[in-house]
């Protein structure tokens, strides 16, 4: 920045707490009115008030797709029906097939690019996280709601309902998580820099 605009900046702003507030806020309203900022500015909260409904609305859209893939073999680094599905493949896929979010890859990396959330915030579509493999969130499910979740779970067994207030998933449950476009923007922004 110019050593003259920070000048203009300076003064300006000097000038703002200088004026009266109700003459310096009209002056402003004007100035940004007339630049198009306010414009500009609804323009962005809408957008991302649209994103945020978009996930939330399509929630339910989500579970009824992984309902679908019952009975889909699990399949150690699996991604598609075809193959069959490891746990963070199925939640990726399903995001990104119903909802069109992009999440990482691994259970840990989808927990860190995600909202943390209360266990008692859980609506359906959030994601819930265990500790099954003695590492934190090295296991991922998708709520359903009424405390159940579904997931493909491992070798040797298939995509399923399971309720998360069985002592098993009890012991080992690490957190819930919200995904937002947001989070799976930032992931998809990190990825396209990490492969220039």
């Amino acid at each position: 920045m110019s050593k003259w605009l920070c000048s203009l900046l300076i003064v300006f702003a000097s000038a703002a707490h200088a004026a009266p507030v109700d003459a310096n806020s009209d002056e402003i309203d004007r100035l940004l009115t007339d630049k198009g900022f306010f414009t500009q500015l609804e323009h962005v909260r809408l957008s991302m008030a649209d994103k945020a409904h978009t996930v939330a609305d399509r929630a339910s859209d989500l579970v009824v797709n992984a309902m679908g893939f019952l009975g889909v073999p699990y399949k150690r680094g699996g991604n598609s029906a075809e193959t069959g599905f490891d746990c963070s493949g199925f939640v990726r896929a399903m995001y990104q097939q119903t909802v069109g979010l992009i999440l990482p890859r691994r259970a840990d990396q989808q927990a860190a690019s995600t909202e943390v959330i209360d266990k008692k915030e859980l609506q359906p579509g959030d994601l819930v996280f265990f500790n099954t493999m003695r590492r934190t969130f090295s296991h991922v499910g998708i709520y359903v709601g009424d405390g159940k979740f579904i997931h493909s779970p491992r070798s040797g067994s298939e995509v399923r309902v399971e309720d998360m207030r069985q002592t098993y998933w009890q012991r080992r449950f690490d957190g819930a998580r919200r995904v937002t476009p947001s989070a799976a923007n930032q992931f998809a922004a990190q990825q396209a820099d990490d492969s220039k």
